[in-house]
C-alpha cells in the first residue's frame, strides 16, 4: 500500500512523506512521519522567533513617517562624509551609517586611474571599520526610535597630491550594500602652492528647504575645493536624527568627496541638558582631531596642519560652559600657537570674538582668546551664532581705508542659513549685512589670502586680499562688493 502525508507550515514551505508499507506496520510509520512534521513546524517557528528578535533591533522605513527616508537607515550606507585628520597630507577619515544589519562594514581605497584597471592586480586595499550601534529618540521633536550602526575608518600611509577613489559597505562581493566610488585629494606637497576652502555660518534651520542651494552653489563655484569648513549650528536641535538628515541630504554627495572640518555650536549641544552635553550624533558621524586639551574636548577643540596653515577649533559652548573647559583651552592654545611654525593661521569658532549687535557679548572668549589672537598674530578667525554678516578688526584703526598697512587679525562673522536677526554698526567692522545668506572662498597661495563672500546668486557681497610679507607684516586691500549692504528692515517690515 502507498500513503502520501503533505503538510504545509505557515511561512508556505510544504513536506511531503511518500511510503509504501504493510498495513500492520502502517500506525508507527503514520506516527514516525508525524513526528518529523511537528520537529519541521517548531523549527521553523524557532528560526522565525529569532527572525523577529533580531529585526527589531533594526530601523525599517515607516511610511507613515513623512520624513522617513531621512531618518531611517538601511543596508546600504548613506550619510558618507570625510573628515581632514591631523596629518591631511597622509590621510583622511571616513564615516557613514547603515541599520544594524551591517554589523561589519569596510572601506575599500585604491589610486585614482584612467579607467577601472585600478580594480585589477590587487591594487584596492580593504580596511575594516570600527562599528558602533547607536539608539536614538528624539522625543523633543516627535521622532520615532532609531536604531543605527555608524562605521568610521582613518585611512592612513598616503601619498600627498594624489587622488584616489574609495568605496564604503559590508563586504560583500558584488552586493548592492557597497557605495558607488569617490574620489578625492590629498593635499600639495609643496606647502606653498594654492589651496582654496569654502567657510559656512549657521545652516541650521530648514537646511534641506533653504541650506541646500547654498552648499551646492558653493561647490558650483569652486567644484576644486579642497576642503569645508562650518562654524557650528549645523542643524537646530542637536539630538533630531531628521535635522541631521536633512544637512547630509543638502550635501549629498559634496560631503563624500570633498573633506569638511567642524566646530560645535551651542545648538549641536543638548537643550535638555542646558546645553552641556554634546549631541549624541558628533562623534558617530564625524571623525574629527583628538589633539584637543581634555577628553571631553577630543574631536572639538582641535588643531590640524593644512600646506602652509594652522587650522584650530576652539569649542566655544564648551568655553562658556565651564571655568576649567576655558583654562585648558586658553593654555592649550597658546601652546600650539606658541609651537607653530605655519605661514597662515585661522581659528574656527561658533561664538564670535567680536559680535555683530550690542546684547550678544562673549565676554569670557574675548578676555581669554583674543590676547592670544593678538600675541601670536593669528590671521583669521571664522565665527557664527549672530546669523548676520561683519567683518572688520579688532581695532577701528584703517577703517573706511581701501588698503591697511600692519593689519592685525581679521574677524569675520557669517551665516548660511535662512534664520535671520539684525545687527548694528560697531567700530570694528568694515562691512556687515543682513538678511542674507552667504558662503566665503577662501584661496591661499604663499603669501597671498584672497577672501571673497557670496550670495546664493554668486554675486560677491564683500571682498579682501592679505599679503604677508617675509617678516609676517600684513597688508589688507578692501575689495570692492558687487552689491551694496543689505538691511532686514529694507525686506521686511516689524510687526
Amino acid at each position: 500500500m502507498a500513503i502520501t502525508i503533505n503538510y504545509k507550515l505557515k511561512t508556505g514551505v510544504h513536506y511531503s512523506c511518500f511510503f509504501n508499507f504493510y498495513p500492520k506496520k502502517m500506525k508507527k510509520l503514520i506516527l514516525f512521519c508525524s513526528c518529523i512534521i511537528v520537529f519541521s513546524a517548531c523549527n521553523q517557528t524557532s528560526q522565525e522567533q529569532q527572525h523577529k528578535e533580531h529585526a527589531h533591533n533594526h530601523s525599517h522605513y515607516q511610511a507613515d513617517v513623512p520624513a522617513h527616508k531621512l531618518i531611517f537607515p538601511s543596508t546600504t550606507p548613506d550619510r558618507i562624509i570625510v573628515n581632514l585628520t591631523e596629518d591631511s597630507a597622509h590621510s583622511f577619515a571616513v564615516n557613514w551609517r547603515t541599520n544594524q544589519e551591517i554589523d561589519t562594514a569596510y572601506i575599500e581605497i585604491a589610486k585614482e586611474t584612467h579607467g577601472p584597471d585600478f580594480l585589477l592586480n590587487n591594487h584596492v586595499k580593504r580596511i575594516r571599520a570600527t562599528t558602533q550601534f547607536i539608539k536614538t529618540e528624539n522625543t523633543r521633536d516627535q521622532e520615532p526610535l532609531v536604531h543605527a550602526a555608524y562605521h568610521s575608518v582613518i585611512a592612513t600611509n598616503l601619498e600627498p597630491e594624489t587622488t584616489y577613489v574609495y568605496r564604503v559597505g559590508s563586504g560583500a562581493k558584488n552586493s548592492d550594500t557597497w557605495s558607488e566610488w569617490f574620489q578625492i585629494n590629498t593635499p600639495a606637497k609643496d606647502t606653498n602652492k594654492a589651496f582654496s576652502f569654502i567657510y559656512f555660518g549657521d545652516a541650521q534651520n530648514d537646511v534641506k528647504s533653504m541650506w541646500s542651494r547654498v552648499i551646492r552653489k558653493s561647490y558650483k563655484m569652486m567644484p576644486t575645493v579642497d576642503f569645508m569648513l562650518h562654524a557650528g549650528d549645523l542643524i537646530n536641535h542637536s539630538e533630531s536624527d531628521k535635522e541631521w538628515g536633512e544637512w547630509f541630504y543638502a550635501g549629498s554627495f559634496i560631503h563624500a568627496t570633498v573633506p569638511s572640518v567642524m566646530t560645535p555650536g551651542n545648538h549641536e549641544y543638548d537643550k535638555g541638558s542646558n546645553r552641556k552635553n554634546l549631541s549624541a550624533l558628533w562623534k558617530p558621524q564625524f571623525t574629527l582631531p583628538e589633539n584637543g586639551p581634555l577628553e571631553e574636548l577630543k574631536e572639538t577643540c582641535y588643531a590640524i596642519n593644512y600646506q602652509n596653515m594652522k587650522l584650530i577649533s576652539i569649542d566655544a559652548q564648551s568655553f562658556i560652559n565651564s571655568q576649567n573647559s576655558r583654562n585648558a583651552q586658553t593654555k592649550w592654545l597658546d601652546s600650539v600657537l606658541t609651537h607653530n611654525h605655519k605661514k597662515w593661521t585661522t581659528i574656527t569658532m561658533h561664538y564670535p570674538i567680536y559680535s555683530t549687535k550690542k546684547g550678544r557679548d562673549n565676554k569670557e572668549l574675548r578676555e581669554m582668546i583674543q590676547p592670544l589672537i593678538q600675541k601670536h598674530g593669528v590671521d583669521l578667525i571664522l565665527q557664527g551664532h549672530d546669523h548676520t554678516y561683519a567683518r572688520g578688526y579688532a581695532s577701528n584703526q584703517g577703517l573706511g581705508k581701501t588698503v591697511v598697512e600692519n593689519a592685525g587679525a581679521i574677524y569675520a562673522v557669517s551665516v548660511s542659513g535662512p534664520k535671520m536677526y539684525e545687527s548694528q554698526n560697531q567700530e570694528w567692522m568694515v562691512k556687515r549685512g543682513e538678511y542674507t545668506q552667504l558662503f566665503q572662498i577662501i584661496t591661499i597661495e604663499n603669501n597671498t589670502l584672497n577672501y571673497n563672500s557670496y550670495t546664493p546668486k554668486g554675486t560677491i557681497y564683500d571682498s579682501f586680499s592679505l599679503v604677508k610679507d617675509k617678516h609676517g607684516k600684513k597688508t589688507i586691500t578692501n575689495n570692492k562688493p558687487e552689491i551694496g549692504v543689505r538691511h532686514r528692515k529694507d525686506f521686511v517690515s516689524k510687526k
